[in-house]
């Protein structure tokens, strides 16, 4: 009886309404490469969430802080925390059980908040630059271009289209007939690695969305780049070599992080898709959706002396207040 029962739901894999779930791709066999994995990735995850929470608590606490392009790294700080909780936690779980299966009821939503907030991050840095480039090229504009009313919608709008982007990718992505099994080749539910699932020319629709998504994040780098070449001419100009690095220290780390996050997303959204190179994926994966909440805290903190500042008083506050 089982096997009849499971001969009827290969045969109806073609329906996707007959995929119940997803299996991940395993990060090792043995129990105690998974258990190492289980480790780096406990440690990574926490490495990000006390990074950017103790930004977002810096930002918050200290009002010397409270000027739009704070505001807008706290946004950041928020974006970078749910984007690794969406991935890594799930990644987690799989290797401290040994397991790779993620239902699909599970797998819909973990697509929808990782577009969400990828979406709403390239929004958010492309903000950043513009923020930078009224404060360097246009100062005396600055308080009326960027107000905090103003910094406001900025920020609803880059969460808003993120959030759009995420309904049109998932809706598009998951009514996709299914016939090519269930084992996607990532360590979470990635939409290339989906599209390899879907039956021949069905994923072409979404193909299509995913290419206009990508020019969009090219208009993004193209703005970025023009609003930076702008910034460096304005910044070669200043007088006094403190001045140049004060604002070197604020441009660089944005533009570090946003050349990090894009090449590596267009290389896994863009790269034709195969079936061996599973491993290059990996590392694309976890190049762009892993390392840059984690080490974002670290790129910003580093070269800004009033963060740096706003933190010291911070732990001052924490462990001699009492």
């Amino acid at each position: 009886m089982d096997g009849r029962r499971h001969g009827d739901r290969e045969r109806q894999m073609p329906n996707i309404s007959s995929v119940s779930e997803f299996l991940l791709l395993a990060f090792a066999d043995t129990r105690e490469l998974q258990l190492l994995h289980f480790a780096l990735f406990l440690g990574i995850y926490l490495a990000a969430l006390l990074g950017n929470g103790l930004i977002l608590t810096a930002v918050a606490c200290d009002y010397h802080l409270h000027t739009p392009m704070y505001f807008f790294l706290l946004n950041l700080a928020l974006l970078d925390m749910g984007c690794i909780s969406t991935t890594l936690p799930k990644a987690m779980a799989n290797c401290l059980w040994d397991t790779r299966a993620i239902s699909y009821k599970g797998c819909a939503p973990q697509v929808f908040f990782f577009v969400f907030l990828i979406g709403a991050e390239y929004s958010l840095l492309t903000v950043m630059a513009y923020d930078r480039y009224v404060a360097i090229c246009k100062p005396l504009h600055y308080g009326s271009l960027l107000g905090r009313r103003a910094c406001a919608q900025i920020a609803a709008a880059a969460w808003g289209s993120g959030f759009l982007y995420a309904v049109l990718h998932t809706a598009n992505t998951f009514s996709l007939p299914l016939c090519q099994g269930n084992a996607v080749d990532q360590f979470f539910c990635e939409i290339p690695q989906i599209l390899k699932l879907s039956c021949s020319d069905a994923y072409l629709r979404e193909v299509g969305v995913l290419i206009v998504s990508l020019c969009l994040a090219f208009a993004c780098f193209v703005f970025i780049s023009f609003s930076y070449v702008q910034i460096f001419r304005a910044v070669l100009k200043m007088p006094s070599e403190q001045g140049q690095h004060k604002a070197f220290s604020t441009c660089l780390p944005h533009l570090a992080i946003f050349s990090l996050t894009l090449s590596t997303a267009m290389v896994a959204y863009l790269k034709p898709p195969s079936n061996f190179s599973s491993s290059l994926d990996l590392v694309v994966a976890v190049l762009y959706s892993v390392v840059p909440p984690a080490v974002n805290p670290l790129i910003y903190s580093m070269r800004n002396q009033e963060l740096k500042d706003a933190l010291w008083k911070l732990f001052g506050y924490m462990f001699f207040q009492h």
